[in-house]
């Protein structure tokens, strides 16, 4: 009697808990994963944001020019992905250097506004839209993916143009991931913008 009462879990038991236990992560992992990616498009949007800012911070405390370079295609254990680097002007030294979850990239996605003028507008009315990252509006000669810093808190290119521009981030095929940054070179002023559907339209509103 005993030992019928202690022999435990049959074997049909234990196999049915192990299956509700599949279930359940399995459940848990599809519920997870758009948290996940949206988790992705948030830490590459705050990350590119933050590099930019503390590029112009630190040239304004350290009376230093400081500059910021956006690529795409950069290799990283054997895999291209999208990279922002903070270097020292005068010393060539990268300060910082943060690659892109691999899922986003500086991108953008067929959709988005494309006009400067005529509403829903391109984020502060930069660009038409079509370049990734699109700095150096209106001149012509500069590199459009380099950001010079300089102590007044200004944003030149590397002629010395004030430089004005937008940095677009999205995962590819998901315009809903779409984000994007922008530079007003005069006063080195940088604005977040978040992309939100308008019925079968998509506008820009600033976070």
């Amino acid at each position: 009697m005993d030992s019928r009462r202690m022999r435990g879990f049959s074997l049909i038991e234990m196999m049915i808990v192990v299956v509700i236990i599949l279930i359940v992560a399995a459940v848990s992992t599809i519920t997870l994963q758009p948290a996940l990616r949206e988790g992705r498009v948030t830490e590459a949007y705050n990350r590119t944001l933050t590099t930019l800012r503390r590029a112009r911070d630190t040239s304004v405390a350290q009376r230093q020019v400081y500059f910021v370079t956006l690529a795409n295609g950069v290799l990283n254990n054997g895999v291209l992905v999208s990279n922002i680097t903070l270097t020292q002007g005068s010393t060539g030294t990268v300060i910082e250097s943060y690659f892109l979850p691999t899922d986003l990239s500086f991108d953008v996605e067929p959709g988005i506004p494309v006009s400067p003028t005529v509403a829903p507008t391109t984020p502060d009315g930069f660009g038409i839209g079509n370049l990734p990252i699109d700095f150096d509006q209106g001149v012509a000669g500069g590199a459009k993916n380099v950001i010079y810093f300089y102590p007044d808190g200004s944003a030149q290119d590397v002629n010395n143009n004030i430089n004005n521009g937008v940095v677009y981030i999205a995962r590819t095929g998901e315009i809903r991931s779409s984000r994007a940054i922008t530079l007003w070179g005069a006063t080195g002023r940088l604005r977040g913008w978040h992309l939100y559907p308008n019925g079968a339209a998509f506008y820009w509103r600033q976070q």
